[in-house]
């Protein structure tokens, strides 16, 4: 008898984890069936409502659009915007001061600037006569010189900078913008990259990741081309004319529709279908954007894309004005090249020499026609590198370094001719009001009128953020 009810209660038990294992089976796929829904609301919001129709910001504005003048490779703070004079005393001696546990290469004795520093304008501000053109905006300048990041290496400290993770595919800055603000030009994308890096992360560094499709940058041309020949590829339908396109768009519409009320619990392609809707327009904006055969003269000197030197990056920076004066709420402007770029281990003098002069002339000019325009007065600029250099040498070079850098922002919202922060006496640590790039972004969201604690995406499980668990925004530097 005992062992009649043993047997029993081993069928019970049986029985119980069969239908356990079978429930689970079921409780999961309604999960994953209330996620794809869930993520299909997120992606195209209201059936046939825009996505990229402007959002209201969590408080009034600074700035109403952004562009990121990226420095790829990682400039010399302490030869560009960090004046150092121990450093210049100490040239040649072993440095004063402990070395990071890890370091990316090995490192020797302090190295001086081979440039001199001079102050402009009415602020004073120290600028490294590799810029004399920037110099000439000193009174513009915001320079934060109390940058510190997580990672010594060219990809992870790229990743750090763009999407505030080293680790992680995360969503970048400029995907979170347009997440939070849309775009003031529906025939437009909202995220504007142009000749981006394809090394280093890669299309993570403009990607959406888990945010809505919508929110993903649109590369002009990359790196490896010339400015000349940075296009959207296709823009022009060469087999079908506009009417066949909208026809064929609008069949897949009443497709899809037809589908989601069929079988509401599964995803639509209500995302796809919205960057078809904006292919489609952009067929008509995009090229008008890309000539800029209708400028003048003046205005191409300006820029110096009259001159060999200049042109390339010239190119990048006028069409990006041509972008935010359209409405497009982040362009990024990258400068980069497979021989140089700014990652100077060796022959700093050459390599920083040719860099600076391909970009100071563009960038000054790129200011001042902001300025002329209006539009620097709601538009923040933000220009520097994944990290800075070490003031120790690599021969005559410098090693990366992400523990004490400088960027500096200039236009709608943050004070000019102003300095934030500083780094140690020879720059290889931030010392002062330390920026970390949590931080960096949390200001540059605070000037858009973001606050970087609410402006979340739910995913997996947690909500996410820019500056995930950490970020505040430097607050002083608001004019």
């Amino acid at each position: 008898m005992f062992g009649n009810s043993q047997s029993q209660e081993m069928q019970q038990v049986a029985a119980r984890r069969h239908w356990l294992k079978r429930a689970a089976l079921g409780f999961g796929g309604l999960a994953f069936h209330s996620m794809l829904h869930s993520a299909s609301a997120d992606e195209g919001g209201a059936r046939g409502a825009n996505p990229l129709v402007p959002r209201q910001p969590h408080f009034l504005p600074r700035a109403k659009r952004i562009v990121f003048l990226f420095m790829k490779g990682g400039p010399s703070h302490v030869d560009t915007f960090d004046p150092k004079p121990l450093l210049q005393r100490d040239d040649g001696k072993p440095p004063p001061f402990e070395l990071p546990r890890v370091v990316f290469a090995p490192q020797g004795n302090l190295l001086k600037s081979p440039w001199k520093f001079h102050q402009h304008g009415q602020s004073g501000l120290s600028v490294s006569e590799l810029f004399p053109n920037v110099a000439k905006h000193a009174d513009r300048l915001c320079v934060l010189r109390s940058l510190y990041g997580s990672n010594p290496a060219h990809g992870g400290a790229l990743l750090k900078i763009h999407t505030g993770s080293d680790q992680f595919v995360r969503p970048s800055l400029g995907a979170w913008v347009t997440y939070g603000l849309g775009t003031e030009n529906q025939d437009l994308p909202a995220f504007v990259t142009i000749c981006p890096t394809l090394a280093h992360g890669g299309v993570n560094n403009w990607g959406a990741a888990f945010l809505p499709t919508y929110c993903q940058g649109t590369p002009i041309g990359n790196a490896s081309l010339p400015a000349s020949q940075a296009t959207v590829n296709h823009i022009v339908p060469k087999r079908r004319n506009l009417a066949d396109q909208r026809s064929q768009m609008d069949l897949l519409a009443r497709m899809n529709d037809e589908y989601a009320r069929a079988n509401p619990l599964e995803a639509s392609l209500e995302g796809r279908l919205g960057s078809f809707e904006l292919a489609y327009r952009m067929q008509s904006s995009m090229p008008e954007i890309q000539d800029i055969s209708g400028e003048s003269e003046a205005t191409l000197r300006l820029y110096g894309i009259d001159d060999p030197i200049t042109e390339n990056f010239g190119r990048q920076c006028l069409m990006a004005r041509r972008f935010l004066e359209r409405g497009v709420r982040f362009v990024q402007v990258t400068h980069s090249d497979s021989e140089v770029q700014w990652d100077q281990h060796s022959d700093l003098y050459q390599g920083h020499t040719k860099n600076a002069a391909e970009v100071d002339k563009p960038i000054a000019g790129f200011l001042s026609d902001l300025a002329a325009s209006g539009l620097l007065e709601d538009t923040l600029v933000l220009w520097g590198g994944e990290f800075g250099r070490t003031p120790t040498s690599q021969g005559n070079g410098r090693d990366h370094n992400p523990h004490g850098f400088c960027m500096w922002m200039a236009g709608a919202g943050v004070k000019g001719g102003y300095t934030y922060g500083a780094t140690d006496d020879y720059g290889y640590y931030a010392v002062e009001n330390k920026m970390h790039v949590n931080d960096l972004h949390a200001t540059i969201l605070h000037l858009l009128g973001l606050d970087h604690e609410r402006l979340t995406y739910r995913y997996a499980g947690r909500d996410f953020r820019l500056t995930d668990v950490a970020g505040k925004p430097a607050l002083d530097i608001l004019a």
